[in-house]
């Protein structure tokens, strides 16, 4: 990584930390760009360079470049879930104990905000067509295939209902929720 990415990334991570800080203090609601940037040392138009809004500090997600690396090295025997579910397992590993916490409490925001709540749809099917394209990849389909498609979709829509009012990083939950999943969702 080059100097100048580095920077990029320490201002980006400061914005966000800032963000956090201010959401916990004073209330998502209540909380403005303009605070934001302030707190971040950065101009209110700088912040809109890292971040178009102020959802998409929260919903940034900087485990998906990671579970979809860690999906890609499973062995190609394992199911997709059970793919999913070890480069899950292996995503929540790999994390430090700050990284860890602060996405813990990404979640636990996005839980507790109706605003942030209502932006979920749209974090969803983002969230299903970057599994219908792992998926696709791995088993030399297309992401738009019907079976893909269904897959990836039952894979985050139990995710999100099963785990919504739940901690999302516990191991116990996501390997319970696969299992469910794999035996074909008996009751």
């Amino acid at each position: 990584m080059t100097l100048r990415e580095r920077k990029k990334e320490r201002t980006r991570r400061t914005i966000r930390l800032e963000a956090f800080r201010l959401f916990h203090e004073q209330g998502y609601p209540a909380t403005t760009v303009e605070q934001i940037a302030e707190a971040a040392e950065v101009s209110p138009s700088t912040f809109f360079r890292y971040f178009p809004s102020k959802e998409r500090v929260v919903f940034v997600d900087d485990l998906d470049p990671i579970l979809m690396r860690k999906f890609e090295e499973q062995p190609s025997e394992l199911s997709a879930l059970e793919a999913f579910l070890r480069a899950t397992l292996e995503t929540f590993e790999s994390l430090d104990r700050e990284q860890f916490e602060f996405e813990r409490e990404r979640a636990a925001l996005v839980r507790a905000i109706p605003e942030l709540r209502g932006v979920l749809a749209w974090e969803m099917d983002r969230n299903v067509d970057m599994v219908s394209e792992l998926v696709a990849r791995r088993n030399g389909r297309e992401p738009d295939d019907f079976e893909v498609r269904a897959l990836a979709g039952a894979l985050i829509g139990a995710a999100q209902a099963a785990l919504l009012d739940r901690d999302p990083f516990d191991p116990d939950a996501i390997t319970r929720l696969i299992t469910f999943l794999s035996a074909g969702m008996p009751l």
